[in-house]
């Protein structure tokens, strides 16, 4: 991390440390799960050497359909946005370079947080980034929902919410399709439940790295990305944000909080309205 003009710059930070010494904000590079949190077991993996390379046999490929999602390119570029990516894990027998683990390689840009004059910090890449890169996942907390107190006014909670609206590129709705379970079973979207409240959840507020910095777009150039590598639990997918668009160095990087309008209540059961600053040419004017 380097520091410039009360900037600061992240590529692959260690973990963890302190940003600033009355912040009171702690930088993760991974997943921290809450005590009463306990996550699934390694599943099975597939039994593939050095690389995957045929879709048909590696176990992986099959759970996305019989394909890889990524492509080689500019050191792996997710293909198009999909309902989950399934990615090789602990129990495979590919290495480290295997293209299906493209999004656990951490940061591979220079991004740097910065001061706005209306939306307070926002983070931009010193870098150009190719479209369907991935820039970093959303690290924090990993909480059950029931546990966050949402009074306290906490706007750094990421909802893990792969079985509901999520949002696509351009900031366009999509619906999960059918999800494959670890036992070959499917979830219809139908049963998913899509009005429930997430499961889990992911807590930034205090601790985490520079995705909760990332500001709201109407028209953003990164996506929300739900990805599966060691577990096949999609209540607690890792959350990756993807490059939408090819995005040039000093860009500010943007996705779609998928807020419904009006749907954030205050302490005193008012609806909460927040101003949106994006500047884009389909901005709603409103966060939430």
């Amino acid at each position: 991390m380097n520091g410039e003009a009360g900037n600061f710059v992240f590529s692959n930070c260690p973990s963890p440390f302190i940003i600033g010494k009355s912040s009171g904000f702690t930088y993760l590079k991974s997943i921290q799960v809450a005590k009463n949190v306990k996550l699934p077991k390694n599943t099975a993996g597939c039994d593939c050497r050095g690389n995957c390379v045929d879709p048909r046999k590696c176990a992986c490929a099959k759970l996305n359909g019989s394909d890889f999602p990524y492509v080689h390119r500019d050191g792996g570029r997710l293909i198009e946005a999909k309902d989950v990516v399934f990615e090789c894990g602990p129990s495979c027998g590919c290495g480290p370079s295997c293209v299906n683990r493209t999004s656990q390689r951490g940061m591979k840009h220079r991004l740097e947080v910065f001061r706005t004059p209306k939306k307070g910090w926002a983070v931009r890449s010193w870098d150009f980034i190719f479209s369907g890169s991935p820039v970093c996942e959303y690290v924090g907390v990993l909480k059950k929902t029931e546990d966050v107190d949402t009074l306290t006014g906490n706007e750094y909670i990421f909802d893990i919410d792969c079985l509901q609206t999520m949002r696509g590129l351009e900031g366009r709705e999509r619906r999960l399709r059918d999800v494959s379970l670890p036992n070959g079973e499917t979830i219809p979207f139908e049963e998913s439940k899509p009005d429930s409240v997430p499961e889990f959840c992911i807590d930034a507020c205090r601790s985490g790295n520079v995705a909760r910095f990332i500001n709201h777009s109407c028209t953003p150039n990164l996506f929300v990305q739900c990805v599966l590598s060691s577990h096949q639990d999609i209540r607690l997918a890792r959350v990756v944000l993807f490059a939408a668009d090819n995005i040039p160095p000093l860009q500010e990087l943007t996705y779609d909080y998928g807020y419904v309008l009006d749907s954030v209540m205050g302490p005193d059961g008012k609806i909460k309205r927040v101003q949106c600053y994006c500047g884009g040419a389909d901005c709603r004017k409103r966060l939430y």
